[in-house]
């Protein structure tokens, strides 16, 4: 793997070069990790060539979300809504970095993101028309009133390709927030498909937390190519 590091703010970027010039480029936020992991995932899968860059470091609860959410539980901290602010330095700062050090010039920028990431990836298209693809990976779409948004607002761009998928597991739960994911999801990937955007809805096995390395380069591999 040809990786190379820089930072913007505190965030932390990792690209992995592709072996050929003029490659497709997919920005994956990650939770945790540098996203070795779902790079080797889609190498296991067959990956063919594009450009990854992998931001981590992120105040998840707050870069990943549009808008406030109260905690899901006790123990757990609100989201705070600061994916605008986010997307401003991703597009002002990451990406025209990282497009400095990609050899060539990509065909297509694409989105991705796992749970909140993947919610993100879903909000971004309809604040910038930078990016044509988007893969939204066990992501959150249960979050309040997002639903909602998405049924009352254009996207800034048609997108050529949108990638959605859940765990069969995922809407299991008590959380009257968590169990409205596979119903908001499926929903959601109608609507696209109603507004003529070529939608892959994948359901796999098992909870939210699981193969999380292989949806996400399922998902990115999905939106990758014609």
């Amino acid at each position: 793997m040809n990786a190379e590091r820089f930072k913007a703010e505190e965030k932390e970027a990792t690209l992995y070069h592709s072996k050929e010039p003029g490659s497709p480029l997919v920005i994956l936020n990650t939770y945790d990790g540098d996203g070795k992991d779902v790079l080797e995932a889609a190498e296991k899968l067959g990956k063919k060539d594009f450009n990854l860059l992998c931001v981590g470091n992120l105040n998840w609860d707050h870069d990943m979300t549009p808008w406030y959410c109260p905690p899901l539980s006790p123990k757990e901290m609100p989201c705070t809504g600061g994916a605008d602010e986010y997307l401003k330095l991703l597009l002002d700062d990451i990406l025209p970095e990282c497009l400095k050090k990609v050899d060539g010039t990509p065909p297509h920028i694409s989105i991705a993101g796992y749970s909140l990431a993947g919610l993100f990836a879903l909000y971004a298209l309809y604040r910038t028309d930078v990016f044509s693809r988007a893969a939204s990976m066990s992501g959150s779409l249960w979050f309040p009133d997002f639903q909602e948004y998405v049924f009352s607002h254009e996207m800034k761009r048609k997108p050529e390709k949108l990638y959605l998928s859940l765990g069969d597991k995922e809407a299991r739960t008590r959380n009257q927030y968590l169990r409205a994911v596979q119903e908001n999801t499926e929903r959601i990937a109608e609507h696209f498909r109603e507004a003529g955007i070529d939608v892959t809805f994948e359901m796999n096995p098992g909870n939210h937390f699981r193969d999380a390395a292989l949806r996400s380069a399922k998902g990115i591999l999905a939106i990758s190519y014609n």
